[in-house]
């Protein structure tokens, strides 16, 4: 998908939908959103939070509302692009000029309500499970003979301890599983991350 630098290259390159774009934009531009673009399409925004986006595909034109999930959608028009992966966006789809004609006071309301659900804070919570820590069984053995590098490895955060893990269980050979353990297992008894020279 090309990307343009500003809103005008955005909207004047659709051959299709360039009136319903202008459209969409006077729209947009007549309430406080900033505009702005990000991924080569144009954003509307408040303080530098993705409010509204509008695109142009082959079959349809849309406005795409970041916390669109929240918006109450009395009129069921708002679709979820990607069901199953996406929680926060949703997508209200326009087949032609007419039909958005039709629903500007409502596509008014549903930007409005937006907006003040930005201003007001409301965002979707993601679920943000941590990975699970997997520890190779070189590492795990090691805590066995040597209790000190288990207490210093239970003392890192997760993520030094997720680098180490992985760093052992990425090796190939079972002899470079075991150098490896060789030159971390001092750097764990210090404390210290794996890749903590290079933060």
């Amino acid at each position: 998908m090309k990307r343009y630098a500003t809103v005008e290259d955005y909207v004047t390159s659709s051959e299709n939908w360039s009136q319903e774009l202008i459209y969409l934009r006077s729209i947009l531009t007549e309430t406080e959103l900033e505009e702005g673009v990000k991924w080569g399409a144009p954003i509307y925004m408040i303080d530098g939070k993705n409010v509204v986006g509008i695109a142009s595909f082959k079959n349809y034109v849309g406005l795409w509302f970041h916390q669109g999930a929240l918006l109450k959608d009395k009129g069921k028009h708002l679709i979820n692009a990607q069901e199953n992966k996406t929680k926060a966006l949703r997508q209200w789809r326009f087949n032609n000029f007419e039909e958005l004609k039709e629903q500007t006071d409502t596509l008014k309301s549903y930007i409005a309500e937006a907006i003040e659900n930005q201003k007001a804070g409301k965002v979707v919570e993601m679920d943000r499970a941590p990975k699970p820590l997997i520890l190779p069984n070189e590492l795990v053995d090691a805590f066995t003979k040597d209790k000190e590098l288990e207490a210093a490895f239970k003392g890192l955060t997760l993520s030094k301890r997720r680098e180490y893990g992985e760093y052992i269980a990425s090796a190939k050979r079972e002899a470079t599983k075991m150098s490896r353990l060789e030159k971390i297992t001092p750097m764990i008894k210090e404390g210290i991350g794996l890749n903590d020279k290079y933060k």
